[in-house]
């Protein structure tokens, strides 16, 4: 019986790490199509349509869809001792409602608290924040069914369903740009809104595909019929479970505070104004581009870690309670993570300084190149860095943590909240936009340090040091040092004003230094590089 738990633990982890590849094909996926509809619109439209779009309307969005679903989400995917389908089920579908009223009092504001971009530049903008609205609750409407297919491990139909809604919305957006361009907002706006119903429109058309064909065949599949999916009137008198509307309930406090922190440069920009709609959107095609890795790689890590964590480990549990083959493999998992992720971090870092102005140059030209876009990417770079680590500790930390200690953290959260808020600030008014990037890496920085407080608390009694060989090897170190001094000489002279013979030659030489690099993660690091081998004989 111990043998077959840990094989199933084992199976466990295959699925998450499969997760994450197919997540990490989803994101790249997105974020080319982003991009290139970014340097498609930025030759069609103003740079004030692009700040009101890309920063403020989206900003609605991601708020709305974040307050609505996240603490339903992470309660709903938490291992419990014992749990019910149809009460999870009737939980998920919380969502909507809930959606309907943020939906509402954000667009109230938006449109009558916020300060409205010059309707000479930009109309109809209570049209377009009436949209984006309404398009999170057509996303939110397949929820339910996203929880099911996370629970299950149905992990391509994230990708299938994401891929082709930003699919639609990118191709809708530069036909309506191109035939249609007096529309203005109007376009992005329909394209918003179509988002929304395709993606709700092909969970629907998979799951009712699914299980009719094979619902009663599937074992492992919890429903046997569409009408399984819905609100149902329970035996009892609960209609969800009592212990997951309380853990939503303080997972929803913490939400509201976790997502000032993730978005808090928009919301700074946003109800202070301290940058034009313009810098905004300047701003904004940065920080596309210097998160690329972050949302590419680690928040599909961070993502499928957490869902392993949660399934692996009870919530609220101390270590002694928990089954210790599974807390050995935990341990193993953090530690392999932690260096993986920081070991990318620092490949980002150091590469990203001497790079920084060719692709920027690259892909905006001196629009972007010119003025301070540079180093904010530079500094972006390190940004990176932590929150690589914020996002793998904390995914560990959210999994295990009970309802009490979910309730402390959000107190805690408050402080982190005020500090990125004063930080931003003063930064703000003294270095610009790159003042947005020191306060979020200072309030990362006292994250990950709360993070590491809790593990170290939670494996004190115990044999366990997850975070014991974290650390680079010194020669990974010296050879990035060593690639960042010849790179850096390398753009001295052959970057960016004499050619793109030069240009190419500055490239070929940063793959050689990056080919040194990591010939010697794979010589030093041979621990993360097992376990990384491991995990793709795992999935195949």
């Amino acid at each position: 019986m111990g043998e077959s738990k840990d094989s199933g633990d084992h199976r466990l982890l295959a699925g998450a790490v499969k997760a994450a590849s197919y997540n990490m094909v989803l994101q790249l996926m997105l974020r080319i199509m982003t991009f290139a509809i970014n340097a498609f619109v930025l030759r069609y439209i103003s740079r004030d349509m692009l700040g009101v779009v890309n920063v403020r309307l989206t900003l609605l969005y991601s708020t709305t869809l974040f307050l609505a679903t996240e603490a339903f989400d992470k309660a709903c995917l938490s291992k419990l001792q014992e749990h019910n389908w149809s009460k999870i089920i009737n939980l998920m579908w919380c969502t909507v409602p809930a959606s309907m009223v943020v939906s509402f009092i954000l667009g109230w504001a938006w449109i009558y608290l916020l300060v409205n971009p010059d309707l000479d530049l930009v109309p109809n903008y209570s049209f377009g924040v009436v949209s984006f609205a309404v398009s999170t609750v057509f996303v939110i409407l397949s929820r339910p069914l996203y929880i099911v297919g996370q629970k299950c491990m149905f992990v391509k139909l994230k990708v299938l369903s994401a891929g082709i809604a930003e699919l639609c919305k990118c191709l809708l957006t530069v036909v309506l740009v191109i035939f249609l361009p007096q529309l203005g907002l109007i376009n992005f706006a329909i394209a918003q809104m179509v988002y929304g119903v395709v993606m709700s429109g092909v969970y629907y058309a998979y799951f009712i595909f699914y299980i009719n064909k094979y619902g009663k065949k599937d074992d492992s599949f919890p429903f046997s019929s569409v009408k399984q999916l819905l609100p149902s009137k329970q035996k009892d008198s609960s209609f969800v479970d009592v212990h997951q509307a309380w853990l939503t309930f303080s997972i929803f406090k913490q939400s509201f505070l976790k997502q000032l922190l993730t978005e808090g440069e928009k919301y700074v920009m946003t109800i202070f104004g301290v940058l034009s709609f313009a810098d905004q959107g300047i701003y904004d095609i940065v920080n596309n581009l210097g998160s690329m890795a972050a949302r590419f790689i680690f928040q599909p890590i961070e993502e499928s870690g957490y869902l392993f964590f949660s399934q692996l480990l009870v919530r609220g549990e101390p270590v002694s309670k928990q089954k210790q083959e599974s807390c050995q493999l935990a341990v193993d998992v953090l530690g392999y993570l932690l260096k993986l992720v920081i070991l990318i971090g620092i490949i980002i870092l150091f590469f990203g300084i001497p790079y920084s102005y060719l692709a920027l140059d690259l892909y905006g030209g001196t629009m972007l190149s010119s003025g301070s876009g540079p180093m904010l990417l530079r500094w972006y770079c390190l940004y990176v860095l932590v929150i690589s680590v914020n996002g793998t500790t904390e995914c560990f930390v959210f999994a295990i943590m009970s309802k009490s200690q979910v309730d402390r953290y959000n107190r805690k959260m408050v402080v982190f909240s005020v500090i990125f808020l004063l930080s931003s600030l003063i930064l703000t008014a003294h270095l610009g936009s790159v003042g947005f990037i020191l306060a979020n890496c200072l309030n990362m920085a006292a994250r990950i340090l709360h993070s590491v407080y809790y593990i170290h608390e939670y494996y004190k009694d115990s044999q366990y040091k997850p975070l014991q060989n974290i650390c680079p090897s010194p020669y990974v170190i010296g050879g990035l040092i060593l690639s960042l001094c010849f790179t850096s000489l390398s753009e001295m002279q052959f970057c960016c004003d004499r050619g793109y013979l030069f240009r190419l030659l500055h490239i070929c030489i940063g793959g050689a230094c990056l080919c040194l690099t990591l010939t010697i993660i794979y010589l030093k690091e041979t621990a993360v590089v097992t376990f990384v081998k491991d995990q793709y004989k795992y999935r195949h």
